[in-house]
């Protein structure tokens, strides 16, 4: 069939159209049907369909990751136990407020049982907060011998309350005898206002920096 056979159709009497024709017109119907079809009705369930199975793919894993907690349950609430139990074993370490100054005091008679003389024992001003405790540094200037120095540092580690002995710096000194300047960090626990007061801050300075960071 020609062009000019395609001319001279009637489109007003499809029914007389050659048979090819109607086949082809009817295929070429069909395909235009689909295509909008498709747009009007299939894309959004298509879409829909995509963001269900990705849905169920996330439920799965958050599935698969809760049977996992669940199955270990026992074993956490075990573990669990035992942090609080060795937490409240470090607790016990920290002295509270009104038994800093004992400690400062067996700090220093560490010292002079050891023969060692005091140039400097000086506690900071002020204390540094944290969330659950707060630490005094303590300036040290001490003169002896190797040996006394070596002891006050073992008998400061032995002492029942966490003092640690930081920024050590050993020097020759008059007479042969050496001097050891330090930092002694001591900690103690906070009592109930001061701990409600630290977490007012703390969460005082979380807002803010989410605020800061709109």
């Amino acid at each position: 069939m020609t062009l000019d056979d395609l001319k001279s159709l009637d489109p007003r009497n499809p029914g007389q159209w050659p048979l090819p024709v109607k086949l082809a017109s009817f295929l070429g119907i069909f395909v235009v049907v689909l295509v909008v079809a498709y747009f009007v009705l299939y894309s959004d369930q298509l879409a829909e369909k995509d963001k269900a199975e990705k849905q169920e793919e996330t439920l799965k894993n958050t599935f698969i990751e809760k049977k996992k907690l669940a199955v270990n349950l026992e074993a956490y609430k075990t573990q669990r136990v035992e942090i609080e139990q060795s937490f409240g074993a470090l607790l016990k370490q920290l002295p509270t407020k009104s038994e800093m100054d004992a400690l400062l005091i067996d700090i220093n008679q560490a010292g002079l049982g050891r023969g060692l003389q005091f140039e400097l024992f000086k506690p900071a001003p002020t204390e540094n907060f944290t969330e659950f405790y707060a630490e005094l540094p303590v300036n040290l200037k001490v003169t002896g011998n190797y040996h006394d120095l070596g002891a006050f540092a073992s008998d400061v580690a032995k002492l029942p309350r966490i003092v640690l002995l930081n920024d050590l710096n050993i020097q020759t000194a008059k007479d042969g005898a050496l001097s050891m300047d330090a930092i002694a960090k001591t900690y103690r626990y906070l009592d109930a206002d001061e701990l409600a007061k630290q977490r007012k801050a703390t969460k005082a300075a979380a807002a803010g920096n989410k605020g800061a960071a709109k």
